[in-house]
Order: structure tokens, then sequence, then C-alpha cells
């Protein structure tokens, strides 16, 4: 990830990231890619198709892990 993309995540707010990829935990385990696939299919900007290919790749159980990877997204 480039340092503008990174500058760019912090206009990305939890409610906004969690309104566009929350489905994608309705099979399970979602990862990344999911993640991703979801937040673009639901219209999401490109700040925050970003902000979720900068997580570890690794399978998320549910949405409160992405805020453990990503603690300085601001709730609002």
């Amino acid at each position: 990830m480039t340092l503008a993309l990174a500058t760019d995540a912090t206009a990305v707010t939890r409610i906004e990231i969690a309104d566009h990829v929350e489905a994608a935990f309705d099979a399970g385990a979602a990862t990344p890619a999911d993640l991703i696939d979801t937040a673009r299919t639901a219209g999401a900007r490109p700040a925050l198709l970003a902000v979720l290919a900068d997580l570890p790749d690794r399978p998320y159980a549910e949405l409160r892990e992405l805020w453990t990877e990503r603690p300085e997204i601001p709730l609002r």
C-alpha cells in the first residue's frame, strides 16, 4: 500500500466499513478478498477498498476483528 492510500484511510469510518461488508460474514468467516468483493458490490469508494486491501491475509470470523487490525479507524 502506498503512503497516499494510508492517509486516505483516515477518512474511512468503522460505520462505513460495516455498512459495506457486514453481509460478507453471513456465511461465516471472511477473508480480505471476500470483504473487498462484498464492499465493491455494495458500491464502496476507493478509500474503503484500500483499507480492506491493507488487512492481513487471514480469515476474520466477525466484523469486530477488523478493528483489532485497524484500531486507528474512527467510529464516525
